[in-house]
């Protein structure tokens, strides 16, 4: 019979094991540390990103809105002109001054009306980024600005709706078409254009304010006042002076906290 012989494998002492289970220990916990640094990274980098955008919007919208305060008040002293000029002026002969405030206060709107940027605003409030600012008050001057934008858009909505109820039928009734459509054949170009050039020229073109007979003077200066002092004025100094503030304080904070310029 043959005799075969059984070879024994030598036992491993518990050292071995352990040191088998540390490096193991090890090459996962490294590989964590390694995803969680990357993660990291990808975010901070995403964040700054996002600043710089955001940033861009905020420092173009604060130009803008310098501009479109300023046209808020143009047109604010335009309505109170045309007031204390209907109180005790003629009508039939009405000078250049009257027909310049008669459109800066009554038919131009748009150099007005300010639309902020929102799409960065809106990316970081939907999409959940807002959560790569970690800053607690980087996050909550956005969502102030959110709302104060909010604000500027529904007072500019009831600007809006007191202009189609009120001064709409009001500039029907007695603006001058003949008068803007000879102005218009001066230069093929927007109005608000046609009219700074006529406002800078020494030049002189009869306008008639049309159907003298039928017009309320109380009731006109009544409704421009209150246009111009509930709506006009009340969103300039609330609410447009609130985003104004954010914006610099927001800006200023992006400023420093991601070196931006």
């Amino acid at each position: 019979m043959e005799v075969h012989a059984h070879t024994h494998t030598p036992r491993k002492k518990w050292t071995h094991y352990f040191w088998e289970f540390l490096m193991l220990f090890l090459a996962v916990f490294c590989g964590f540390l390694a995803e969680y640094q990357l993660e990291h990274k990808i975010e901070k980098d995403r964040g700054k990103e996002l600043a710089k955008s955001l940033y861009e919007d905020l420092k173009n919208d604060s130009v803008v809105v310098t501009l479109k305060v300023q046209n808020r008040i143009k047109q604010e002293n335009a309505l109170l002109y045309l007031g204390d000029y209907f109180k005790d002026s003629s009508l039939t002969q009405v000078s250049k001054t009257f027909t310049l405030n008669f459109y800066y206060g009554l038919l131009f709107r748009s150099p007005a009306i300010f639309e902020p940027r929102t799409v960065v605003l809106e990316q970081l409030k939907n999409s959940g980024s807002l959560r790569y600012f970690k800053n607690v008050d980087l996050q909550r001057l956005i969502s102030d600005l959110s709302v104060a934008i909010q604000n500027v858009n529904d007072r500019q909505a009831l600007e809006n709706s007191l202009r189609i109820e009120y001064l709409n039928p009001l500039i029907i009734q007695h603006h001058d078409y003949n008068f803007e459509m000879i102005i218009r054949k001066r230069r093929q170009t927007d109005i608000f254009s046609v009219i700074k050039d006529y406002e800078n020229s020494n030049e002189i073109i009869p306008f008639y304010f049309k159907a003298i007979e039928k017009f309320d003077k109380i009731r006109a200066i009544n409704i421009m006042s209150f246009y111009s002092l509930s709506g006009m004025e009340s969103t300039r100094t609330v609410h447009l002076k609130r985003y104004m503030d954010l914006n610099a304080e927001l800006l200023k904070l992006l400023r420093n906290k991601y070196h931006l310029e």
